[in-house]
């Protein structure tokens, strides 16, 4: 292996290169500790990140909506969130906006729904 610091013939460079090299042999295990932090990092955040399921739930609710007559799909925003859905925008009536909620929670997957949509009446 060619070291760099022989080029310049300097023996105190050449002693404190040999000493840090001595003293830093753990460079590669940090690497490894740092890797290993990122992946376990990666891990414990993707369950606070959407997933694949999360974005087939909210297409499946907002195509319900736009199949059902009673409800406007274009006035009510759907987002998800690990299974949890919520509804946000405005209904012309309260049972516009309960049948939103019965439409969300008859997709598959959802855990919960959260029901924003505010009652706004013609």
């Amino acid at each position: 292996m060619t070291r760099w610091w022989d080029n310049f013939n300097d023996p105190l460079l050449a002693r404190l290169e040999s000493q840090a090299l001595q003293a830093n042999t753990t460079v590669q295990i940090a690497q490894a500790a740092l890797r290993r932090a990122r992946a376990m990092r990666d891990v414990a955040a993707g369950g606070l990140l959407p997933s694949v399921d999360d974005a087939g739930i909210t297409t499946t609710v907002k195509s319900r909506m736009f199949e059902d007559k009673t409800v406007s799909g274009l006035s009510i925003s759907v987002e998800t969130l690990n299974g949890t859905v919520q509804l946000s925008g405005f209904a012309k009536t309260y049972t516009e906006k309960m049948q939103a909620e019965t439409i969300a929670r008859g997709v598959n997957n959802v855990k919960s729904v959260r029901n924003d949509i505010i009652v706004r009446p013609l």
